[in-house]
């Protein structure tokens, strides 16, 4: 049985302490690995890893940062299918999927490929009489990120990256379901020139975390995952005075009007609602039909639901893999009977999916329910499984203040041709990203990623240029070069004239 550990001061190190946690294959519902859950003691030894390694790093210039992420980059390039292989192998995705996970990961790498430009700050010449003013951003210190198992390369790089380039040195704790991927990546980045303790991987279960949010030399700490764990993280992070960015759940609607290109809108419906089983804090989970869409979209997505091809991600044909363990899977399944019970028409079910050689894995067929109302349980809690629910409304208007009610405001879309529609729902909307005829609008790594309301705790969204805020603080510096013997002390206000 293979153990996985911890890369603390660039070294891979095996948990001492006993306490291990199992790492499944989904497909077969077999255990793969042990992971090793870290102590208190052991987070400790990660952040003074991380503490000693600050000073020098945040000393080396911008330029050389970036050239030891331009080294990240293509080490990452080149171990593309690795990682896939092990996301695939730990998660359940198809590969496919988990090749473009990875390559979100790495378009963030890229981006801080350009943090000289990023750190510049403002200068005004002669503010008063031969006086200057110039502003500047410094890194924290370290920093902690708390990641998810659906994305365990790209949440993780939404992070550390931006982190690390604006100078900081970082402890990981990724999720323990699927933890090869983190320690891949910690261990490329060693390689590409970055100094021992620079990035730094525990994992570990609620012990690690509350160490971290309460460490007294961690100075920021970054999150995503379920709302009520990220509005914890929120509160318990920001009492003990540390930066917090906190993202949350999601239960993402896309609005389908009548002069849809209803085709169009089913082929997003069955990426956005069924990818990665469903595992995505972007996934569509509502969508919600508006007057005479409602038929036409239900008579294209059942059948398209029922054909889903799904398997392990050895399967090349596999369109939708297992969900990621057996706890996962009876959760899913319970929010469909849930549905059924609720009075949902549930016109494609996948509890009874079935597939030969691997009935011990964790796979449930797409499900699709019909006429939905607002006061289900599937309506408004997130399932976080491939279940899409579709909603009916008789009116635009009506369908704008669905998504609007909703507690969540993460993602959401609409689908239609009418351009007076689309902009009103961009204005109207108060998500925190929408796509106009783009299910899944996920900025890419030069814009933010972030929600609004329940699905964001902080004042940050998450890389791109808000993550280089949140990684740095701004000094403004008002400096004056004195000619000559100075007249005295000043004690009033000082003004310029």
């Amino acid at each position: 049985m293979t153990e996985l550990g911890h890369f603390i001061g660039g070294k891979s190190v095996v948990g001492g302490n006993g306490r291990f946690s199992d790492v499944f294959n989904p497909a077969t519902g077999e255990v793969s690995a042990r992971v090793a859950l870290a102590t208190a003691a052991e987070v400790d030894a990660a952040v003074q890893s991380a503490k000693r390694a600050f000073p020098g790093w945040s000393r080396t210039t911008p330029l050389s940062r970036a050239r030891v992420m331009f080294k990240y980059k293509a080490l990452l390039e080149a171990n593309r299918d690795k990682l896939a292989r092990m996301i695939g192998a730990e998660h359940g995705k198809v590969l496919g999927d988990a090749v473009g996970e990875v390559t979100r990961g790495i378009e963030v790498v890229e981006f801080v490929c350009g943090i000289p430009h990023l750190l510049k700050g403002d200068f005004t010449e002669n503010v008063g009489t031969n006086v200057d003013c110039y502003s500047l951003r410094q890194p924290l210190g370290v920093c902690a990120g708390i990641t998810p198992f659906n994305f365990p390369a790209m949440v993780p790089m939404w992070m550390f990256p931006v982190a690390i380039a604006c100078g900081n040195t970082f402890v990981l704790k990724p999720s323990e379901r699927d933890p090869s991927t983190p320690l891949l990546l910690a261990q490329l980045l060693l390689e590409a020139g970055a100094p021992e303790g620079v990035l730094n991987v525990v994992n570990g279960d609620k012990e690690a975390v509350d160490t971290i949010l309460s460490h007294p030399d961690i100075e920021a700490v970054s999150f995503v995952g379920s709302t009520p764990i990220a509005e914890y993280v929120y509160r318990t992070g920001t009492a003990a005075a540390k930066r917090v960015q906190a993202l949350g759940g999601a239960k993402n609607h896309m609005v389908v009007l009548p002069d849809a290109d209803m085709d169009q809108a089913t082929d997003a419906l069955m990426g956005a609602a069924y990818g990665s089983a469903g595992e995505r804090c972007m996934a569509i989970s509502v969508a919600v039909a508006v007057g005479a869409a409602g038929d036409r979209l239900m008579a294209k997505l059942a059948p398209r639901v029922r054909a889903l091809k799904v398997g392990p991600y050895t399967d090349a044909d596999a369109e939708m893999g297992p969900l990621v363990t057996r706890q996962a899977y009876d959760r899913v399944k319970g929010y469909i009977d849930l549905g059924v019970k609720e009075g949902a028409k549930l016109a494609v079910d996948g509890r009874g999916l079935k597939l030969q050689g691997y009935e011990k894995g964790f796979f449930i067929g797409g499900c699709l329910f019909d006429e939905v109302r607002p006061g289900m349980r599937i309506y408004k809690e997130e399932i976080f499984g491939p279940v899409l629910s579709v909603v009916r409304t008789p009116d635009y208007e009506q369908a704008l203040d669905l998504v609007n009610a909703h507690e969540f405001g993460n993602g959401t879309a609409i689908f239609t041709r009418d351009g007076d529609a689309a902009r009103d729902f961009a204005s109207r909307a108060k998500i925190g990203m929408v796509g106009v005829n783009v299910p899944i609008p996920v900025p890419l790594a030069f814009h933010s990623f972030g929600g609004w309301k329940r699905s964001l705790f902080g004042d940050h969204h998450i890389h791109g240029a808000e993550g280089v805020r949140f990684y740095t603080r701004l000094k403004t510096v008002t400096a004056r070069w004195p000619k000559g013997i100075r007249a005295g002390a000043e004690y009033v206000m000082p003004t310029m004239q």
